[in-house]
Formats: structure tokens, sequence, C-alpha cells
């Protein structure tokens, strides 16, 4: 087992850590954010390496306890909170959580009080609450939780996370908007800047890296691998958001316990759990109903939701038509993705009935424009060619 060589010609572990130091040269607190997931877990290995080399253990590390999580999850963070490289914050909070299940309640809360009776499990010994982070406020969602445990009075903060540039085009454009160090963000607040030393891992070489080191890790992977899900496939995020919506199924199958709570904690995850992959939720949508377009079925289903989220899901749509508008003086075509914008009435539909509150969808047209034109034949020179003669 070999992991990959990088443009620089290091290994992908070498370029890890040389990542990594340099955020610890660059910034007064190094943090890192652990989901309990392979590419957090890389990350926390990595991140303790450097640690150990520059004198600043114990390591500072926040996970935060989305409630409704794999068991193995669980016992796998209680096993990182025992070592003694480790110093980590169990965090518990009401999180405002997207809710793709159901269109009539699009946000759900995690560690609600006012859903007690319905927690998908017990409050962690330890767990960090809302009485102990008092810059928490409500609607706060997951990316603002490390600025309330880590305050500017820490100095700056270089929050290291597992995003990888492979996992989806949104994440690859994070990464290639700069050539000098694109693995850093823009600072939120002045002083918080996320950072993402493994963007070009890929899940091959997570565990690679895994197995080579003998690394700890989440044992729900194992679950997962016995089910049949391919590793690029193979998650451990909150269930219930649009894009981990269609593996909703594995609960069912693999923790039947877990899944008959899930059911009665959040609105619509029985039907999500049997049709997420199908039309109702917008996957692979094929025809609309007899007697409408797909611009008339998207109008339409943007009716079925809540005010604020209508509204949301609407100013989302209107962007990407002025966007292609500024790209084409072509009309949107109803089934065929444009090749310059990637836009059709048909992916607008899919965006409506999925619910894309997050305004992810958007980051995806790039690449369906470069597949529209790959189909038809075209280069990006003759599409550009093609555009000037209109």
């Amino acid at each position: 087992m070999t992991l990959r060589q990088t443009a620089t010609h290091q290994d992908v572990m070498e370029a890890g850590l040389d990542r990594i130091r340099r955020i610890y040269d660059r910034f007064d607190r190094v943090v890192v954010s652990f989901s309990g997931g392979k590419d957090s877990t890389v990350v926390l290995n990595l991140a303790a390496m450097v640690a150990r080399e520059r004198g600043r253990l114990p390591l500072d590390v926040y996970f935060v306890d989305e409630e409704a999580c794999y068991p193995e999850t669980v016992e796998y963070v209680e096993r990182v909170r025992g070592r003694d490289d480790v110093r980590l914050l169990w965090c518990c909070l009401p999180i405002m959580h997207r809710n793709a299940c159901a269109r009539t309640q699009p946000w759900w809360k995690c560690w609600d009080e006012g859903a007690r009776d319905r927690w998908v499990r017990p409050l962690p010994a330890g767990a960090v609450t809302v009485k102990d982070v008092p810059r928490f406020k409500d609607g706060m969602q997951l990316d603002d939780v490390g600025p309330c445990l880590y305050g500017p009075e820490v100095g700056t903060v270089g929050d290291l996370t597992g995003i990888r540039a492979q996992e989806s085009p949104r994440r690859l454009q994070t990464v290639i908007r700069r050539e000098r160090d694109n693995y850093i963000a823009e600072p939120r607040m002045g002083y918080w800047f996320n950072c993402k030393p493994i963007y070009d891992w890929r899940a091959e070489d997570v565990w690679v890296a895994a197995a080579k080191q003998g690394w700890d890790y989440n044992r729900a992977y194992d679950v997962q691998a016995l089910m049949g899900t391919s590793v690029s496939l193979q998650r451990v995020t909150p269930p219930f958001g649009e894009e981990p919506l269609g593996g909703l199924w594995k609960y069912a199958q693999g923790w039947p316990e877990l899944w008959d709570r899930m059911l009665r904690r959040v609105e619509g995850v029985g039907t999500a759990g049997r049709y997420a992959r199908t039309d109702l939720y917008g996957a692979g949508l094929k025809e609309p109903p007899p007697g409408m377009t797909w611009q008339q079925w998207a109008w339409s289903l943007l009716e079925l939701y809540p005010e604020k989220e209508r509204a949301q899901i609407a100013r989302g749509i209107a962007g990407v038509i002025k966007m292609h508008r500024k790209k084409t003086r072509r009309p949107i075509h109803e089934t065929e993705d444009d090749v310059m914008s990637g836009l059709s009435w048909r992916y607008i539909c899919q965006i409506v009935s999925r619910g894309d509150l997050k305004n992810r969808k958007k980051g995806q047209l790039t690449q369906r424009a470069i597949t529209a034109a790959a189909r038809k034949g075209l280069t990006f020179e003759q599409v550009k060619a093609l555009e000037g003669k209109r």
C-alpha cells in the first residue's frame, strides 16, 4: 500500500503534515473540528503529530454531537476523548439542522430542550451545553460552534477540518480560487480561519494512511461496508439533510433500534427512508405531471414550502437564472442543460423539489455545462465561438 504523490512530489501525508506545520506557524491557536468521520480522523492524527513536534500538546479538539449519530460514532469519540494527547470538548448544542425529509418542517434542532422526550439518545456525560457557551445564540448552525467556543480573546485561530475536494464540486471550488495557501479560507470575524490541510486526499489515501499508521477509526464504516456501500459513498454525516438523504435506508437496515428513535424525532423520516431516491424527493426526475411543463412544475412545487423557505428558494432560483442570462442569450431549455450555464428547467425543478436552502446545487452548474458540451462533442473554444455567433 502506497500513498499518492502530490504535484510537489511529496506523498499526500507529507504534504498534509507540512500544511499543518505552516498553520501552526501562522496562527495563535490551532483547533481540530472533529466529526468522528474518516477525514477528520486523518486531520486529528496529523495535527497530533505536529503538536507533539512543537511541544503543543494536548491538542484542542471539539466534537459537535448532532444527536442522531451511529452508536459506533459515539463509541469512537469516547475513545478519542480518552487519549492523553487530546483535550476534547463534546458539544451538545441546539443547532439548526436542515430537514430535507419534509417540506412542512424544513429545519430541526438537535438537543432541543422542547423535544427532550424524543431525543434519539441521552445527553452524554461531560457534555458542553448551552449554559456552558454564553456566545451561542438560538438559530445558530454548525459552522457557528467553533467561534462560540474559542473567541477572539485567544488570538487568531486555525480551525482544521477534514474537507476533501474529491467529495463534491462545491468543495473543489473552495480550494481552487487561490494559488497560494488555497487550503486556508478567508477569515470569519477577522480571526477565525477554516483550514483544509487534506483537501487533495482521495478516499483511498485516507484508508491507506490509517492502515499504515495503525490509527483507530469509526467502526460504522465497517457496518456500511458489510451492507455493500462503496468506499467513496460511506458517510457518518447527519442523516436528514439534502445530500445524505439518499442514504437514510442504511439506518433502517444496519441500526434498526436507532432508526426507530429517528422516526419519532424528525418529521418525514419514514417517508424519506422509503422514497428519498425517487421523484418524490427530486432524485432522477423523468417527466413532469401530465399537462405541465418543467417550468410550470418548478413553480408549482415552490408553492408547497412555508413562506420563509419559499422566498429563500425563490431567491436561489432567481440567482441561477440571472447567472444564465449573463452567460448566454439562449432561453433556458426545458430538459437540456445549457453548454454555457449548465442550467435547464428540469434541473431547476430538481433544485426546488430537493429544497436547496443552502444553495449548494449552484456549485454543480459548471460541471453540468462541461458535461453538456462533452455530450455534443464541443470543446470549450467551440462553445465560446458558438456563443459569439448569436
